[in-house]
């Protein structure tokens, strides 16, 4: 039988050139979360079936590769159901592994953890442009902070490694989750139906209003709560005024929430100097019904998806200790970030100056080895390549690999000369 040699459907092998371009992505970032004294750990990419579908993943826990049981445990008679046979999956993001991994490890851990992690995650859903099976992720979690200090080190931590990259003029998004549950009882919504109300909601951008208001209508929620929903919808601004937005809203929003919101706003605003944007749009919902308070994402140019996206999530780590913990997090969106740099061909420093070291047969293999030693002590990449017929098609080649420079070794030269590909 002929073994395919093309990935698995919705993954993907990922060639040196992109490589490069997401070693540099993660050496910033991970450079930049360090001076803000984040630490750097990992867990598995396998996590116990019970975990992943608790409750804490939303739509995503659909969408787990299920491991299958092995040995003795796989007993395919006596076994009810298919997930009988499944003990273990592959994680779906990087938030759910680490309340598990807080709560086994936090003797050990100090009481405010500061926390990095970059690495893949699965998911099995429909593979389509710009969205994979295996993706990586990357993370910045703050656990046991209650007040918005959090959120403003969330923010401007991951500013900074977006503006490090390369990134400019973007905006923050940013709302409270508490704003849209005192949004939908002072509506007239039931409790029970805030979070259906909210994924409703969340399509805003893009159906519009009538399109909420008819999906509304479609769920059978009551006329008289969708009607003033609309009419708040309506007086929004267009704008990214903050004390309009603020004011459009109804006066039984606590006030303490609008005095956090303000206090974030104030601090990002003084720490960006103009550099991005962040503005109050109390109609950002984001997805995952985990967010207990504060909300965010960021928007780039036209992009129709946000580059990073994160909030405060109080209660996860409480479902597995029994006492809540806060917690606050920030996710770039690593994929998107490489998608972006290779369309906009933004400049990335990948690394080192190469350097093909030209090396004839003939010559001595030592002496070689000790002058491409010598270039590498000067700041180059250099590699041995032997010596081909075409020495002009030999150099065209190395341009196309993406060589910047090509050195001719002499042995008996004691200085060699280093010149740019494609000059000659």
């Amino acid at each position: 039988m002929k073994i395919s040699t093309t990935p698995p459907r919705g993954m993907r092998d990922i060639l040196p050139q992109e490589t490069e371009i997401r070693d540099f992505v993660f050496s910033r970032i991970l450079e930049t979360y360090r001076t803000y004294g984040f630490r750097h750990i990992e867990t598995p990419a396998l996590e116990n079936i019970g975990l992943l579908t608790s409750g804490q993943g939303g739509e995503n826990e659909k969408l787990i590769f299920k491991v299958l049981k092995r040995g003795e445990k796989l007993d395919l008679s006596g076994q009810a159901s298919a997930d009988d046979l499944v003990d273990l999956g592959l994680r779906f993001d990087l938030t759910v592994p680490l309340t598990r991994y807080y709560a086994n490890n936090r003797g050990q851990l100090p009481r405010v953890f500061k926390a990095i992690q970059i690495g893949s995650v699965w998911r099995a859903e429909r593979p389509q442009r710009g969205r994979f099976r295996q993706f990586t992720q990357c993370d910045i979690d703050i656990v046991g902070v209650e007040n918005e200090l959090c959120e403003i080190e969330l923010l401007t931590a991951t500013a900074d490694a977006l503006l490090n990259i390369g990134f400019q003029d973007f905006v923050i998004r940013f709302n409270d989750r508490r704003i849209l549950t005192d949004l939908a009882g002072d509506c007239g919504f039931d409790e029970s139906a805030f979070e259906a109300v909210f994924i409703t909601l969340d399509k805003l951008d893009k159906v519009g209003v009538d399109g909420v208001r008819k999906e509304l209508e479609a769920n059978g929620h009551p006329a008289d709560a969708i009607g003033k929903l609309m009419t708040v919808l309506a007086a929004l601004p267009e704008s990214a005024d903050h004390a309009a937005a603020k004011a459009a809203l109804p006066a039984t929003i606590r006030p303490e929430l609008f005095t956090a919101v303000d206090n974030v706003m104030d601090a990002v605003v003084a720490a960006a100097g103009g550099r991005y944007r962040i503005v109050f749009d109390p109609t950002l919902v984001r997805g995952m019904g985990y967010y207990t308070g504060q909300i965010f994402e960021i928007a780039y140019k036209d992009y129709p998806f946000s580059i990073a996206g994160g909030g405060r999530y109080d209660k996860m780590i409480g479902r597995m200790i029994g006492t809540d913990v806060p917690a606050c997090g920030f996710s770039i969106g690593f994929e998107r970030v490489i998608t972006i740099l290779q369309e906009e061909a933004m400049a990335a420093d990948t690394a080192t100056r190469r350097l093909a070291l030209i090396v004839d047969p003939a010559d001595s293999p030592a002496a070689a080895v000790a002058t491409a030693n010598d270039l590498r002590a000067q700041g180059y990449a250099a590699s041995l390549l032997p010596r081909q017929k075409k020495l002009g098609r030999q150099i065209a080649a190395l341009k196309e690999d993406g060589y910047d420079f090509f050195c001719v070794f002499k042995p008996d030269s004691a200085e060699q000369a280093v010149e740019a590909v494609g000059t000659g």
